[in-house]
């Protein structure tokens, strides 16, 4: 034991993070291999039950076997396990274990908890996890309620409260795992209850949980008539209106954009009546932040509707929420910052409020090494696999941004394309700047030196 903590203590707090989740995987996929996981009582290929522990923990939603047929009620429940840890985060749902078993949460838990929440201080750090937690069940229960309106009825009472169950739990975690069957919610496309609920639960969680305190928090104000609607709204921290902001036009966008490319489509919404055209174009535009339900087939969108696709999963969802990407707030600065540089402003403001040069630092180095990263596995998984490169493209972007949709590309795939795809789904949910630090072992106690300055030409 003194061994274990003694390498604890030499690790840095991204390095626990990411042998947290590599842990939680590898656990996972032991068990999902036995046969007692599996519906037919048979091993599960080792390659198999890592892909699918590596999905459900990094709540991407890709699958290799069919999740209804293929697990038995306990290999579901397993991966229901897996998402709600990958979900709330494994250090998170680590430090709320211990302190549901009454143990001290020491100084190094807290910084360990800071970095897995990316959060900037250590003040209110316990109850702000509390606060999560209490939310994350809340939603949840709410979400399983609605949807067992739905499915009690039609599956009956057993059946119904589990499917409702599962399913709030992978609509909220961005998961995008199912157990309806081979075609995802592609039954429900004119289910517009359905739709509803899964939408609400995919926003909910991607929005990030700052925000969900930020709103309620101003929605109290305005209930103890402390604010008016106009303060309320006035009143939000700029990381909440950046978050809102960006994700309705993301969404709505989005849904325009796949409305009009695809409307006439008719292997996807061409045979749909007018307002189930415009249902599922708003769905999909959702579910491309990083959940991978889907109401029709992705395999036969049209390519223009595809680069449309790609660019929202890049994006994904929101900082400090279940969701993927590069971040809905990394996006906008970095959109933000480049229209300050083309109008000659030197600095960025935003709501009158000026955005530190490091943020902008950080949003590009976001970006670009999960751009590279994303280019670097397409090119691998096409070399490896072959086919499409349109397709390799959709299903690395998807696998990096833990989006889970797939052009009925990823179920064909070789041990090589699993193992890379599996690469790619714990890289997107780590996050590629963790990864390369992961992988730094450059002490903080290093100096650091500043040389001579001297401009170069770009441009």
């Amino acid at each position: 034991m003194d061994s274990l903590n003694k390498i604890n203590r030499q690790l840095s707090t991204t390095q626990v993070i990411a042998l947290g989740f590599i842990s939680a995987i590898l656990i996972g996929a032991v068990v999902l291999s036995l046969p007692v996981s599996s519906a037919d009582g048979s091993f599960t290929p080792f390659i198999d039950s890592l892909f699918t522990s590596t999905t459900s923990v990094c709540v991407t939603g890709l699958v290799v076997v069919t999740t209804a047929t293929h697990w038995s009620l306990f290999g579901k429940v397993v991966i229901l396990i897996l998402i709600q840890l990958g979900g709330l985060g494994i250090i998170s749902f680590t430090t709320g274990i211990m302190m549901v078993i009454g143990r001290r949460i020491t100084l190094r838990d807290r910084m360990i908890l800071e970095d897995a929440l990316n959060l900037d201080t250590l003040k209110g750090l316990v109850r702000f996890l509390q606060r999560i937690f209490k939310g994350t069940f809340m939603v949840e229960s709410i979400g399983a309620v609605c949807y067992s309106l739905v499915f009690i009825p039609q599956y009956g009472i057993i059946k119904g409260v589990w499917f409702s169950i599962f399913h709030s739990v992978s609509a909220f975690c961005n998961a995008g795992i199912d157990i309806l069957g081979e075609n995802s919610l592609v039954p429900y496309a004119s289910n517009p209850w359905i739709n509803i609920v899964t939408m609400g639960l995919i926003i909910t969680g991607g929005i990030g949980f700052l925000v969900w305190w930020d709103i309620t928090n101003n929605i109290k104000k305005m209930a103890q008539h402390e604010y008016t609607p106009k303060m309320a709204v006035k009143k939000l921290h700029i990381h909440s209106k950046i978050v809102i902001i960006t994700t309705l036009c993301l969404v709505f966008g989005g849904a325009l954009l796949i409305f009009a490319l695809e409307f006439n489509n008719p292997e996807t919404i061409g045979n749909l009546s007018f307002f189930e055209k415009i249902q599922a174009s708003l769905f999909q535009s959702v579910v491309l932040r990083t959940a991978g339900f889907m109401t029709f087939s992705q395999a036969g969108m049209h390519g223009t509707s595809i680069i449309v696709c790609l660019f929202l999963m890049f994006i994904g969802g929101s900082s400090i929420s279940t969701s993927g990407g590069i971040k809905t707030t990394t996006f906008s600065v970095l959109f933000l910052s480049t229209r300050a540089t083309i109008k000659g402003s030197p600095h960025l403001v935003v709501f009158n409020k000026t955005i530190p040069h490091k943020t902008v630092q950080k949003a590009l180095a976001v970006t670009v090494v999960s751009f590279t990263a994303l280019i670097i596995a397409t090119f691998m998984l096409h070399l490896f696999e072959g086919g499409s490169l349109l397709d390799a493209t959709f299903e690395t972007t998807s696998a990096v941004a833990t989006v889970g949709l797939s052009r009925d590309f990823t179920a064909s795939m070789g041990i090589a394309g699993k193992i890379i795809i599996t690469f790619c789904m714990y890289l997107g949910r780590i996050g590629p700047i963790s990864m390369v630090i992961f992988f730094n072992r450059q002490q903080q106690g290093s100096r650091y030196f500043s040389y001579p300055h001297e401009d170069i030409t770009v441009g």
